[in-house]
């Protein structure tokens, strides 16, 4: 099993500020299409196929793997991304919360495994490694945080 998390602040000084809102909007775009967040090429297809007032399920290709997951929303708090068809099982969430100190945050946190692979193998090892990597979602909370403020400025938001 793996178990990856990763927090940043939503508004870091010398960055354009996003309201509680702002970061939400952007939360629920990427949910309905990843292709506006991911880096070019990586994601090559997103389709929303189902929706309801509390959630929708997508099918996309990404990193050269097809899924299927069931996404849920709690509005200005919380997306979770239910894997129900793909390399993986389990849920990764994207969760807005205020800090201490009442400073916006971004946390992201994975439960998952690797379908038909050992559990705790060496595969499940390598994904865990590079879900917290610098290159892992971290990352991935930075750029949907930059697309966010980039799609603000240009009035898309």
């Amino acid at each position: 099993m793996i178990y990856s998390t990763a927090t940043v602040p939503v508004n870091p000084e010398g960055e354009l500020p996003l309201s509680r809102a702002q970061a939400w909007a952007g939360l629920v775009l990427k949910a309905r299409d990843a292709r506006l967040f991911l880096p070019p090429g990586l994601c090559t297809r997103c389709e929303v196929v189902e929706e309801s007032a509390s959630h929708i399920v997508r099918e996309a290709s990404i990193g050269g793997a097809d899924l299927r997951e069931i996404i849920v929303f709690e509005p200005e708090r919380k997306v979770s991304f239910f894997q129900a068809s793909g390399p993986r099982e389990g849920v990764i969430v994207n969760e807005l919360f205020e800090d201490a100190s009442g400073a916006l945050q971004l946390r992201f946190y994975g439960y998952l495994g690797l379908r038909d692979k050992q559990a705790g193998g060496p595969e499940e090892q390598a994904e865990q490694a590079t879900m917290d990597s610098d290159q892992g979602y971290k990352a991935a909370l930075l750029s949907t945080l930059k697309r966010t403020r980039e799609l603000l400025a240009a009035g898309h938001l």
